[in-house]
């Protein structure tokens, strides 16, 4: 049998490149994978040759060790790939083509799926509607941080590139359509963001400049994203993003008024999540710190869009009713000022066709946007620690050496 090797989990703080079975179109037992998913056929599946996978955030809180992720968990839901191999039932998708992965794992058939709610399919996941790969409590899908990776669902899913050479010239931009892209977009439209609007971005991390590049392309007039590390920062400012210091300064309101004259936005989004911290110089961790400041300075019947990571089980949570993912926020606020909250992943089969048609018509420049970073297979666990300690990039693992 042919050869793979993937970035696998090992604990708190540690990721490994290790051997790891070569995928096949059947779903095998291993960690993370839920008994009732083990031996579940994928006929309707393809093989891809891994082109590009990004390190994302999201990994970062297994890696963290903030999440209850088994040891041995082939990390990676970001996957670009060629197809090698393709199941009895799969119609469409041909080997050779090069093809863009949704994170969410999607069936097609379900009701949420035909109503475009692909990021909560009933059907891929026994413990709850929703799925990825290589992620926990999602199903046990082998994730693609790897050489080869198996793609279920391969006809409906699979976003395929229309001419492989221009694809390949882009490809680090497009590696970000299978994910980050349309989560910073979808936070955006989810905020209401339209032309003129002012807009404030919570964090300035991958997804962060994705959502403040994807309110510049809705037509926001000032886009402003806050973060408390200066490095982020400088890189949002890179493209044209007004910046708060959340480490200088502790009232954000105060900090708004001084850019836009008034102390509100039209929009928010938060793409920080469930380790959020306070602000100020002594900021420690504070989980609805961003939740509830984007509702102090959003304005009445204004909209929240929040791509970020919010978790129903956190053991090194600040106390006991945040490690369940209960959070103290200001619901009141919300109610009083009649804002809107959309929360949840990301339907990326919503978004990443057009996001495909602005990189492939030079409308956008995403790649440059977050910083990508192409990087070896072998250099993935230097990249997590380098992510872990706050470098401004996005990391693109290139584990056959096929990006110029």
């Amino acid at each position: 049998m042919a050869s793979n090797r993937g970035v696998v989990y090992m604990g708190p703080g540690k990721v490994e490149v290790q051997d790891i079975s070569f995928p096949e179109l059947v779903l095998r037992d291993g960690p993370g994978v839920n008994p009732l998913n083990v031996g579940r056929k994928c006929e309707h599946g393809v093989i891809l040759k891994v082109v590009t996978t990004n390190i994302c955030g999201s990994d970062q809180h297994m890696v963290r060790g903030r999440t209850t992720a088994p040891a041995g968990l082939v990390l990676g839901h970001e996957i670009t790939g060629e197809v090698i191999e393709v199941g009895r039932d799969v119609e469409f998708i041909k080997k050779g083509d090069l093809v863009s992965v949704p994170f969410n794992i999607a069936c097609g058939r379900c009701r949420n799926c035909k109503e475009q709610n692909t990021h909560v399919c009933l059907n891929v996941n026994p413990d709850r509607p929703g799925s990825a790969y290589g992620y926990v409590d999602m199903g046990g899908w082998v994730g693609g941080q790897s050489e080869y990776v198996m793609v279920p669902y391969a006809d409906f899913q699979l976003l395929k590139f229309p001419d492989k050479d221009q694809a390949m010239e882009k490809i680090l931009d497009l590696t970000m359509l299978s994910d980050i892209f349309p989560t910073g977009y979808h936070g955006a439209v989810s905020a209401g963001v339209r032309p003129g609007s002012t807009v404030y971005v919570a964090g300035a991390g991958p997804v962060g400049l994705a959502a403040a590049h994807s309110a510049q392309l809705l037509g926001a007039s000032v886009v402003i994203v806050g973060d408390l590390n200066p490095a982020r920062l400088d890189q949002a400012r890179s493209f044209g993003c007004e910046t708060i210091n959340l480490s200088e300064h502790d009232n954000l309101a105060e900090q708004i008024e001084q850019i836009l004259g008034v102390p509100e936005v039209d929009c928010a989004i938060d793409c920080v999540g469930f380790e959020a911290h306070g602000h100020g110089r002594d900021h420690t961790e504070a989980p609805a710190t961003v939740l509830n400041s984007i509702m102090e300075i959003t304005r009445a019947a204004g909209r929240l869009g929040i791509p970020g990571l919010y978790v129903t089980g956190d053991p090194g949570a600040v106390d006991e009713e945040a490690k369940v993912g209960t959070l103290k926020i200001r619901i009141g606020l919300g109610w009083a000022k009649a804002h809107t909250f959309v929360t949840g992943q990301t339907p990326v089969m919503r978004y990443h066709r057009d996001l495909m048609m602005a990189i492939l018509n030079d409308k956008v420049q995403i790649a440059k946007a977050v910083n990508a970073t192409k990087i070896s297979l072998d250099e993935a666990p230097q990249a997590y620690s380098d992510f872990d300690k706050g470098a401004a990039r996005k990391y693109v693992i290139d584990p056959h050496g096929l990006v110029k």
